[in-house]
């Protein structure tokens, strides 16, 4: 009986564990807008482009240590790392007629930030909340570098298969693993070069 008992117990609890985890795997799919279940995917993943050291002589080469240039077209960071020598992330960008170019400084950086969905993006998808806490399902992931006094953020994500894509808002996504390693990086006031250019 005493058997049968524990048993009963362990299903039980292996039910609880198998429904949590089931909702745990829910996320904001920011490509299609959208609230999808990928079971072993919300809480990110390795991107499919690998972060390395590179030479690097594009533009902006001779900024100063700390410099981020962003190449939309290429969906390349490069981390200014001095000597000629940068940090290579793959990014996602954002999609058509959300793109954006410009100059501006890393203003704040942010541990699991919450997410509060702009109003434009509220009024396109009626079902967001006005609010999300940080965490492994939110979409901006487990770092956030604000822009300036923009809208747009150098954040990490929970779609790393979305990495290389033009699928965004206007935000610069990375891999959590990579935006975690770029976060450590950077610091508040660090020159942020958003440019579309060939390299």
């Amino acid at each position: 009986m005493r058997k049968l008992i524990t048993l009963g117990a362990s299903l039980l609890f292996g039910l609880a564990v198998a429904v949590t985890s089931a909702n745990a795997s829910k996320y904001f799919d920011m490509e299609s807008q959208t609230w999808k279940d990928v079971n072993g995917y919300a809480h990110g993943g390795k991107s499919p482009i690998k972060r390395k050291t590179v030479k690097y002589s594009g533009p902006f080469a001779k900024s100063a240590e700390g410099t981020i240039v962003i190449n939309t077209k290429e969906r390349r960071l490069y981390y200014i790392m001095g000597n000629g020598k940068a940090m290579k992330y793959g990014i996602g960008v954002g999609r058509p007629g959300f793109q954006w170019t410009g100059t501006h400084r890393v203003s704040r950086k942010a541990e699991w930030p919450g997410w509060t969905p702009p109003p434009a993006m509220r009024k396109r998808v009626p079902n967001l909340p006005a609010h999300m806490k940080g965490g492994p399902n939110n979409p901006l992931g487990a770092r956030a570098m604000y822009i300036g006094s923009t809208i747009y953020r150098i954040h990490g994500s929970n779609e790393p298969w979305s990495i290389g894509q033009a699928v965004s808002s206007g935000c610069i996504r990375l891999a959590n693993e990579d935006v975690i390693d770029l976060y450590e990086r950077v610091k508040v006031g660090a020159k942020v070069h958003v440019i579309q250019a060939n390299q």
